[in-house]
């Protein structure tokens, strides 16, 4: 799940979730005949697939292949990830509602397509609807999720899964081995109308076997480091519930919430347009007391009321009306709740600080280069010499936050720390508009070229909290003679519209909740995806830049990997669409003291306070806070730091 404490500190951030992360390039072919020498026998699919999806497999029987149990491989060496910790609390306790609030009503309850991958969908999908595996979030290893084993083919590049027979869908429908056979016919078909599905289904994967209802292998192209994560990542999808899927699908499914896997549900009466979404724990939820899974997601119910304005939503999390709130940001966290407030002091609202370790945020201002004068590479570098975001982490966060130096910070294991941003330079700045012809300034000392066209840009926001740093951006800005205008929107038209790349720039911060070994280079720089509705938000398309990522995909060792990234970084720094901002080490929040955490307070790997879940409410602490507040009785305050996950450069 996606943390109901409204994590207010990551900037204007577009939803790069889990199943964004599933459109990676997967790296990677092989042919079907080195799956392991198995051979195929041709079976009929037991479930009753719509003939569309049956003619679609007997039309691709170079990818779907039926077998039999007795067609695996005799040397499979099946994993169950019993050899991996759990990380819940068994003091947690189920029950009750947590009650917070989103910036925006999402325009969709689809997963996929048109305005599907916006700041709600982890709610519904990538932070709840279960995968074949699941990353452990401590030690970076596999534990069951859909599948109960796995095992990895001799070839490196196809992995085998027994199907977890508890495993259903919240409508009660069991998850089989056709779910997985449909999903690619899904996310490879038109009617979704989201291309960078429709590319990497098609793309990457290269088979899908069946050998019963509850046992598939899947491959794809080449041996890659990491292959559990983007095969064991694959999402089933119902095909009983896509009955009349066809290409009317945008809008027939438009309110329409797919079954899920997880832990949460919307019921159709609970949804109220422009203002509150309740999700409901899935009744007797099949995994509810499976190992990895028991004392998690404890809250009956998610009450997400919809407020607009973040000082209002604080306002009413110090009213008790919301049970925690996200104070990253320095004006939070040292001003509008400081520590010698009376809520914290008497120990109703409770702050803590959290070290994790995660790829960070890809914050910074993405520049559309398909657009007049942003398609000169020289406008772009003047743009980076004159955002002066070392004034911004200094000043404005205090220097709690720290520059980003590249688009790809936080992969311990391909670090480039020779490349760094460009400073803020007056100089440098008019040297390069210079030398794309604004020389002049105007009156109100903006530049002009010589047909009096002026240096002036929109950027477009969509977290209302920025609009202070940016307001110092682009005062600075105006001193190496720009003109930035900004475009403050809500958080789900702003995604909306540079989705649809009718941006000029954007400031954004796109993060994922899952952790890789290497940065991703073919969602943002490939040309395939300068089109709508893909993660190029500055519509790169550079043949050279092309060739390296097809190269960078297939790596198959570590080191290939981190020479080739190097070479790529450096392209993205030349290229300067993509203009570094600011990261923090840590996430801070704060919570009344019914909500309650595990001892450790979090995972290694978390981006966010519960995403995974661990949290609960303590209803008898709850009452006890409520009649405390209101006849004076206090509590010792509990401002804490939890470092244990700190790293030495943090």
């Amino acid at each position: 799940m996606k943390h109901p404490l409204h994590f207010s500190s990551e900037c204007g951030r577009g939803a790069l979730t889990p199943y964004r992360f599933l459109k990676l390039p997967l790296v990677a072919a092989l042919t079907l005949v080195l799956l392991s020498g198995c051979s195929k026998k041709q079976t009929e699919v037991t479930r009753d697939i719509g003939p569309e999806a049956q003619a679609y497999y007997k039309a691709h029987s170079e990818f779907f292949h039926f077998a039999t149990p007795a067609d695996l491989p005799k040397d499979l060496v099946w994993h169950d990830g019993s050899d991996q910790p759990e990380f819940s609390a068994p003091e947690a306790q189920r029950g009750g509602t947590i009650n917070s609030f989103i910036s925006d009503f999402p325009r969709t309850l689809r997963y996929y397509g048109p305005d599907s991958n916006g700041d709600f969908r982890p709610y519904i999908l990538d932070n709840d609807a279960l995968t074949l595996t699941q990353q452990h979030p401590n030690t970076g290893q596999y534990f069951p999720g859909l599948a109960k084993a796995w095992a990895y083919g001799s070839d490196h590049c196809t992995m085998y899964f027994k199907l977890d027979p508890d495993a259903r869908y919240s409508d009660g429908v069991a998850v089989r081995a056709d779910d997985y056979l449909f999903a690619f016919f899904f996310f490879r078909s038109s009617y979704i109308q989201d291309p960078w599905l429709n590319n990497f289904y098609t793309k990457n994967f290269t088979n899908l076997t069946k050998y019963d209802d509850y046992i598939i292998s899947i491959s794809w192209r080449e041996p890659i480091p990491d292959l559990d994560l983007w095969v064991g990542g694959v999402t089933p999808v119902p095909e009983h519930f896509y009955k009349d899927l066809g290409t009317d699908y945008v809008q027939r499914y438009q309110w329409r919430l797919e079954p899920t896997t997880g832990p949460y549900t919307i019921k159709p009466e609970d949804l109220h347009k422009g203002s509150y979404i309740d999700l409901t724990r899935v009744p007797n939820w099949w995994a509810s007391d499976k190992p990895f899974y028991r004392h998690r997601y404890n809250f009956d119910q998610i009450h997400l009321q919809v407020i607009r304005d973040p000082e209002k939503a604080f306002e009413s999390f110090k009213r008790g009306d919301i049970d925690g709130f996200g104070l990253s940001l320095p004006k939070y966290w040292y001003d509008k709740l400081p520590d010698n407030d009376p809520l914290v002091q008497k120990g109703y609202i409770h702050k803590t600080t959290f070290y994790n370790q995660f790829p960070v945020a890809s914050t910074g201002l993405y520049i559309n280069t398909s657009m007049p004068f942003l398609n000169n590479r020289d406008v772009r570098e003047g743009i980076a010499y004159a955002s002066n975001f070392d004034l911004i982490d200094r000043d404005y966060f205090r220097g709690d936050f720290v520059r980003m130096q590249t688009d790809a910070d936080g992969y311990a294991e391909v670090p480039f720390p020779g490349i760094h941003p460009r400073p803020f330079s007056v100089d440098q700045a008019l040297a390069h508009f210079a030398k794309a012809g604004f020389t002049k300034r105007g009156p109100d000392g903006i530049l002009m070229n010589a047909k009096g066209e002026r240096l002036s840009f929109t950027v477009t926001c969509g977290d209302p909290t920025m609009r202070d740093p940016l307001t110092i951006l682009r005062q600075e800005a105006a001193k190496a003679g720009m003109e930035l205008n900004l475009e403050m929107l809500d958080d789900t038209t702003a995604f909306k519209k540079v989705l649809e790349k009718h941006h000029q720039i954007t400031f954004m911060g796109l993060t994922g909740t899952s952790v890789e070994k290497y940065p991703r280079y073919w969602d943002f720089y490939d040309s395939s995806n300068a089109k709508p509705q893909t993660d190029n938000l500055t519509n790169t398309a550079d043949p050279e830049m092309d060739k390296l990522i097809a190269a960078y995909d297939k790596a198959q060792t570590m080191d290939d990997k981190r020479r080739l990234a190097l070479v790529l970084e450096t392209k993205v720094y030349e290229n300067a669409a993509f203009i570094p901002a600011f990261k923090m080490p840590f996430y801070r929040i704060g919570y009344w003291r019914w909500m309650k955490w595990p001892k450790f307070f979090n995972v290694r790997f978390s981006y966010e306070p519960g995403q995974f879940g661990l949290d609960w409410i303590d209803e008898a602490v709850k009452k006890e806070t409520l009649e405390a507040r209101d006849n004076g009785k206090t509590f010792p305050p509990e401002i804490k730091v939890y470092d244990q996950w700190k790293t030495a450069d943090q």
